[in-house]
This record gives C-alpha cells, structure tokens and sequence, in this order.
C-alpha cells in the first residue's frame, strides 16, 4: 500500500511538472509574437492601408479634408502610437507637437481649400508593410 502511495504522488508530480512546462511554452510563444511585430497579419495590413491608399492620388480639396479626418481618428483611437500615420501637408496645419516633432497625432485642415487639387503620396511603409507616412502637395492648375 505504502508503495502504491508513493507511486501515485510521483506520477502527479510528473503531471504537474508538465503542465508547468506546458504553460512556460504557452507564454513563450504568446511574447514572441508581440516582440516580433506588430502582431497584425497581412489581412489586417492590407485592411488597414486600403482605407488610405484610396486617397493616393490627385484629388480635390474636400477629399483631402475626409483623408485629414481618417488620420486623425486612426492616430487618435491608437495609444500605443505604433499605427499612427504622419501627413506631410503643404501648409502648417497640425497640432498636438512641438515643431520637427514625429508624435503629431491631430492635423487641421484649415489650410485645404475645397475647390484645389492636390496630389497625395504614400511616402514611407514601416517594416510590417503598414503605411506610416503620407505627403499632400498642392498641384498647380494646367493651362492650355
């Protein structure tokens, strides 16, 4: 009987001792993907981007109003800052930063003018293929 106990305790001994392993491995890999990125997959990038890579084109003063206004909600639901988008606009037109500053989460668009053209571009990716930084210029009207 004495040795039936004893063999019961060992075996429940093991079994816990692999269930710690277990949850080790478990945290382990759950770390590992917040270390190794962003944790989006390549569905969510391309979701992510598509809702600003429609802009990227010649457009009309009111339509770089809507893309300011994506912007700033997508900077302003994300915290961590790691999905905020910096807009490179042809007059001074944000807040919320000191000068030269890369945090700049909030851009006015009172310097865009409905009736102009302007030219927006995709001018940096981050390394998870995700759009960080867009330029608006102003084009200037062809006369023939």
């Amino acid at each position: 009987m004495e040795n039936a106990s004893k063999a019961l305790i060992i075996a429940g001994a093991i079994l816990l001792a692999i269930l710690l392993i277990s949850l080790g491995i478990y945290i382990f890999t759950q770390a590992q993907t917040v270390v190794n990125g962003s944790g989006m997959t390549q569905a969510e990038v391309s979701s992510f981007n598509s809702q600003f890579l429609k802009y990227e084109k010649t457009i009309k003063g009111s339509e770089v109003k809507s893309l300011i206004q994506e912007v700033n909600i997508n900077n302003s639901q994300d915290d961590s800052k790691e999905k905020q988008i910096k807009l490179i606009l042809p007059t001074a037109s944000s807040s919320g930063g000191a000068t030269g500053e890369t945090t700049v989460t909030t851009y006015k668009t009172s310097g865009i003018t409905n009736t102009k053209s302007y030219k927006v571009e995709v001018t940096e990716y981050g390394k998870d293929g995700r759009i960080t930084e867009m330029t608006i210029t102003e084009t200037t009207p062809t006369t023939h």
